[in-house]
């Protein structure tokens, strides 16, 4: 049996789907998920999409506000709510209910039932858990459930007991699914569900539904601009366009709608750039004063990321070390621009247990040749993906920057000795 005849036998024996994708929130993810809600929602099923923003705690954010223009964007929850219902049950043979009211004491949670024309016993009383609200999980652009976050991590057991179809263009995916769709010769995810979609039935693929997979082509070729674009993805992208796909929106929100202050942030970025001898390692540091003078935050990363992509095709691991803490401990000021090079030749920073209060560097880690990214930082407790990991810590950044750049520096040449 063909994968989309078998993927489609489990939808039709599923009453509840959960359409679900990783941390990151990439714009190859977020466009299979939408397609695919988008057409279940056609075909008369019930569905949802959820998934958990990487990093909810202040750090970098992954700009999905470049995807709101998306059909359906807004129908994506952040969190799994009511995934199962709690069921207390009274007999009423020997009594009839007057009223029930409940209280919260001591942690406690008391209903307080009164009967009428009668009793009740504790033998009356019984309860159970309901069934999960899901009964199909769908993951799209997930190389392992750990990427899905907390949305995995408080909920497994839901993972376990219910059905996963695996949809994945990643040759180190691990087949988690009961059914895993995996084609590597696809150069995203959306290309992969276009296959499904077309194969089932191709007249439901609405202009909508082909935005949103001419989206997801369109992020992970920048714009059929990176090497690995193949003939089946540019005859795929004619024929979404050909179905009603919105290339010119699509092109304007991605890439026609950087800010000023993206840009003032890119130049920075290339002021502080520095790359190996083999090209295939490129970092930046950024300081307070470089987010202020280009008036932008940490938001604005993943943009500046997206470029030295395409600008240097060579890059097998891309380092961003910022820091948002005041770089003196005299008078509470960061150090002025043109006093850089002094500070970091001349200066030697003496610091102790406090130095936390004072030094906070972030590391922002991507991967972009099937590394990692997790990986290369472990020692720093990162967050994050296997793509994209990021981790924050108490020390100089320039410190950690000689640290951290040895330490990736050594385990490529372990993985490609």
């Amino acid at each position: 049996m063909k994968l989309s005849q078998q993927f489609f036998n489990l939808i039709e024996k599923s009453n509840n789907i959960l359409l679900t994708f990783p941390v990151d929130w990439s714009g190859d993810a977020i466009s299979s998920a939408l397609a695919l809600y988008l057409y279940l929602k056609k075909i008369g099923k019930n569905v949802e999409v959820g998934a958990e923003k990487m990093n909810n705690s202040g750090n970098f954010r992954i700009p999905a506000e470049s995807f709101k223009f998306l059909p359906s964007f807004s129908e994506i929850k952040s969190s799994l709510e009511n995934l199962m219902k709690f069921i207390v049950s009274v007999d009423l043979k020997n009594a009839k209910v007057d009223h029930i009211k409940y209280t919260i004491k001591d942690n406690y949670l008391n209903f307080i039932i009164s009967p009428r024309d009668g009793f009740f016993t504790n033998k009356d009383i019984k309860s159970n858990m309901s069934g999960f609200k899901y009964d199909l999980i769908i993951t799209v652009d997930c190389r392992d459930l750990e990427s899905l976050g907390r949305i995995y991590d408080t909920n497994i057991d839901f993972f376990y007991k219910t059905p996963i179809i695996n949809i994945d263009n990643s040759p180190d995916n691990e087949e988690f699914g009961q059914l895993n769709i995996i084609d590597l010769n696809a150069v995203s995810s959306t290309e992969v569900i276009f296959n499904l979609l077309f194969d089932f039935k191709k007249e439901l693929i609405d202009e909508d539904i082909a935005t949103c997979l001419l989206c997801g082509i369109i992020f992970k070729t920048k714009s059929f601009k990176t090497p690995n674009l193949t003939p089946q993805t540019l005859n795929i992208s004619s024929k979404l366009i050909e179905m009603g796909g919105r290339r010119e929106e699509i092109v304007a929100n991605l890439y026609r709608s950087r800010s000023l202050s993206t840009l003032k942030l890119w130049g920075r970025v290339l002021n502080n750039l520095s790359i190996n001898e083999s090209n295939d390692i490129i970092w930046a540091t950024l300081f307070k004063n470089d987010f202020q003078i280009s008036n932008s935050n940490e938001e604005n990363l993943q943009d500046v990321i997206d470029e030295l992509i395409l600008s240097i095709p060579t890059a097998k691991v891309i380092v961003i070390f910022y820091s948002l803490s005041e770089m003196s401990i005299l008078d509470d000021h960061y150090i002025s621009e043109k006093d850089q090079e002094d500070f970091d030749n001349k200066t030697i920073v003496v610091h102790n247990n406090d130095s936390g209060q004072i030094f906070k560097t972030n590391v922002l880690v991507y991967s972009v040749k099937n590394i990692n990214s997790l990986d290369l930082i472990r020692n720093l407790n990162p967050e994050g993906t296997k793509k994209i990991a990021q981790s924050a810590v108490a020390r100089p950044i320039k410190d950690l920057e000689f640290e951290v750049i040895s330490n990736i520096k050594n385990r490529l040449e372990k993985i490609f000795q």
